[in-house]
Formats: structure tokens, sequence, C-alpha cells
């Protein structure tokens, strides 16, 4: 299977598939460490080299700290993205000592000298606008950004800190990123790593013909982006999606999720989607992403349908970031206590 790839710098590429973390944190079931581990080993044979964490998913940078010693030649040609994400509490206090400490952390925690990749968020831009003093001590480090908003990082290069990618959610319900921040991107060579792309599991035809659940989930990603299918126009208009996604399945004999993906990657500015498998159950499939192409029939038909959509609206993570809103009251604002 030839696994697409793309360089975000010169010298260093990623897989287009990125093996998510955040299901390994908690939230999302029972975590079997070792099995974790030799899924891990599973997806850089199949060629998904790229693995996605975070400072505070808990116990996944340990995780992959431990992939590293268990299979010491495969871990040479993984690339593994972190984040720094300082706590809601502690940003009026936020220096070097404290963004070095995680940084610090973090290697100790993945076993690795440099980190490949950094993803930086700050809770607050604009009541506690330390965020580009901060960017500034990260500047040592290749930096990205996760969940900012136009504004926030149109204020980061204005102080010559060089973006290399960001994090959005962006999927066919949540195209929040098209309305300014990829254009204002590709403006400035800044790579879209996409999350939420599936939705946790809602792009699926497991759900045509479903009635609309209600009450609590099984795990964080169905609360979260149930909110989000809200937003987009509510469960009927999401049933008519997921109709068209399956009949463009159907014709190249492929399930929904892939042409979900294949959607995401095709879009200006996009350099890779994350995929939160919870096994390697699907990783065949999931490959089989690369084995089709989207007309514009298709896209004209996915298209009839996003242009019904509601919302969600706003920039890139802005709903999110309300603490007094549906969207931000199910976050979590302090994971990153150092003591």
């Amino acid at each position: 299977m030839n696994i697409e790839r793309i360089e975000l710098e010169e010298g260093y590429s990623i897989s287009r598939l990125i093996k998510g973390g955040w299901h390994l944190a908690g939230g999302h079931g029972d975590v079997d460490p070792t099995q974790a581990i030799k899924d891990m080993a599973t997806f850089v044979e199949h060629g998904i080299t790229t693995f996605d964490c975070a400072d505070h998913y808990t116990g996944v940078e340990e995780l992959i700290g431990q992939f590293r010693i268990a299979y010491p030649e495969l871990a040479k040609n993984v690339q593994v993205h972190t984040k720094i994400v300082p706590d809601y509490d502690r940003l009026n206090t936020v220096n070097r000592q404290y963004l070095e400490g995680i940084v610090d952390r973090s290697l100790k925690r993945l076993r690795v000298e440099q980190l490949d990749l950094v993803q930086y968020y700050w809770w607050d831009p604009d009541g506690a606008p330390g965020f580009v003093e901060a960017a500034l001590v990260l500047n040592e480090l290749r930096i990205g950004v996760t969940n900012f908003n136009t504004s926030h990082l149109r204020a980061l290069l204005e102080a010559n800190i060089p973006i290399t990618t960001n994090h959005p959610q962006y999927s066919p319900i949540d195209v929040r990123p098209e309305i300014s921040f990829i254009p204002f991107s590709l403006q400035n060579n800044i790579s879209q790593l996409c999350y939420g792309t599936l939705a946790g599991g809602f792009l699926s035809s497991d759900w045509i013909g479903q009635p609309e659940p209600m009450g609590s989930f099984s795990n964080r990603s169905l609360t979260k982006y149930k909110l989000i299918i809200e937003d987009f126009g509510g469960w009927d208009l999401f049933q008519q999606l997921l109709s068209c996604l399956k009949t463009i399945a159907d014709k190249y004999d492929v399930t929904v999720p892939l042409v979900a993906l294949r959607w995401i990657l095709d879009r200006p500015g996009v350099a890779a989607a994350i995929v939160g498998a919870t096994s390697t159950r699907h990783i065949s499939e999931n490959l089989r992403v690369f084995e089709f192409e989207l007309t514009d029939d298709d896209n004209s038909l996915i298209d009839s349908v996003l242009k019904k959509r509601s919302g969600p609206g706003g920039d890139c993570f802005d709903i999110e970031r309300d603490m007094t809103g549906r969207h931000g009251e199910i976050m979590r604002y302090n994971q990153n206590d150092l003591t």
C-alpha cells in the first residue's frame, strides 16, 4: 500500500493519516497499556508513522515512550506531535520556568532528546493575553498551534513567531476553518493537521436511519460531537449527509468514514487527518482512503447537503472557548499540574 506522505518543512515528512492519542487518555473505555503499545507498532508497520498526543493526555506520552523502548527500530521511523496547553488557572502566571517544565516533562515521558513538533494552545488569549510572550519562549522549538482562531494566529505571526502547522477541528459537519483561518494559513504557508474528521465516530453508516441519541454517551467524543451535529442543522440534516456519503461510498466500494476522510484530505491546505482509532481493527480499511479520488460530481453531491447547514458558526474553536456555553462547559481546563 502506497501511504501518502507530505513534507511540512524541508527534511520533515509525515504520514497523511495520523494516529490520534486522545482515546488513550481516559473517558473512552479501559486502556490495556500492553495492547496499546503493540497497536502502535502495528500502525507504524502499516505506514502510519505519525502520532498525535499532548502534555495533558493522561498517560499517552508515557505509552509512546514505552513503545520506543519496546520497538526501537520501528521508533526510528516515528514522528511524534505533542501539545503544550498551560492550565487555565495558571495563565496569568505562566513564565519560562513553567513552560520549560512542561517541555522537559514531555521529553522525559517520550524518551527523546528533542520534540518533533509542539502544538501550542492558550485557553484565553483575550482575557489573559500573555499567549504571544509564551509563544516567544517556545519559538526555540518547531512550533505549531492548536485551536487558535485567525486573529490570535495573526498576533503570533506579527510577533515574528514562525508557525508550521495548525491543529483544527475540521469535518463535513464543522467547516469553521474554511471561513477565514485556512485562507489566512494558505497565505502564510501553515499546514492543517485536522482532528474530529469522523466526528468521534458519528460519521459512520452505523448511524444511518437511527433515532437521534439523547442523554449521556459512552465516551467524551460522542458527547462533544453530538453538540456539533446539533449546530450543523440537527439530526435530520445529519441523516441526509450520511445518506449522501453512503451513496458515494457504495460507488467506490468503501465505507462512509473513508469518504469523509478523503473529503478532508482533499481540502485546500490540509496536510493530514488524525484518526483516533481505538484498535488496529480498521487499519487496512483506513488505508484504502488512498485508493480512490472524489470527482467533481461527488463533491457537488456533498455540497448540496452542506449548503443547508446552519452552523457551527464563528471562527475556529470560538464556541468551545466560551466557558459558559454548552460546548465550553464540557471542556477540561486544568490538566497540566506540574506539582
